[in-house]
């Protein structure tokens, strides 16, 4: 079975690229040998936007998400689209890049939000401008204020964003790495990714993020929610 190629972990601002049809799903899901759309997962939506076919047809794709192996990503177009793909066909993938964008800010900032906030993390979404994190909090007494003028703090430095690949034996040494409870870094390659803030903070993620932290622009914490005993969980958007 031939693997998806997955552009988007090496280059988060590729908007286009060209592939090649491997195969179509009963569901309505055009499986590429690469690919810059996001695949669902990890509180991240799965991208959206278009494939041009060579004859000038343009597909409207959904959502992308990730086949029942995790070694192939399908982009889900309508069923009767579909059905006119020929595996080997060369096409075009062109990325939502408006929404793409978006979601790169709100994920790198929801990692500035988990070293304002230094507890377990027990879940998060990230949205089309706005996102979440829970938190294994065992007092409350957080203020929604003081949390957003730290966060723009942090975002203010325009630290760097960078990626790099350690092996699973060096992230088992090293547990520290991960804040997710809910979530466990992605295994099975052998290797694991890890997004470094410089100076500010280092953990496995397979998401898409910013090149700077300057790019998020200014954030807001709109709201502070009591989900039990000891979790909590903090919304907050960005202010444009």
């Amino acid at each position: 079975m031939t693997a998806t190629t997955l552009l988007f972990r090496d280059d988060a601002y590729a908007a286009s690229c060209q592939a090649k049809v491997i195969a179509v799903t009963p569901e309505g899901g055009v499986i590429l040998d690469r690919t810059i759309f996001y695949a669902q997962g990890g509180g991240q939506p799965g991208d959206s936007g278009a494939i041009l076919r060579a004859n000038g047809e343009t597909v409207e794709v959904t959502n992308t998400v990730y086949g029942a192996d995790r070694s192939q990503v399908a982009h889900q177009v309508r069923a009767e689209a579909a059905a006119r793909f020929e595996t080997g066909e060369t096409v075009e993938l062109q990325l939502d890049w408006a929404k793409r964008f978006k979601r790169m800010r709100v994920h790198t900032a929801l990692h500035l939000l988990s070293v304002v906030l230094p507890y377990p993390v027990t879940g998060g979404a990230i949205g089309d401008g706005d996102g979440r994190l829970d938190f294994d909090i065992p007092d409350a007494g957080l203020d929604k204020a003081e949390i957003t003028e730290k966060l723009n703090a942090l975002i203010g430095r325009d630290a760097p964003v960078t990626e790099r690949w350690i092996t699973d034996e060096e992230l088992d040494a090293n547990p520290g790495l991960v804040k997710t409870m809910s979530v466990k870094p992605p295994r099975g390659s052998g290797r694991v990714r890890l997004v470094e803030i410089e100076g500010i903070d280092l953990q496995p993620c397979g998401g898409t993020h910013v090149r700077r932290t300057g790019e998020i622009g200014t954030v807001v914490v709109t709201d502070i929610e009591k989900k039990g005993k000891q979790n909590r969980r903090v919304r907050m958007s960005l202010a444009d």
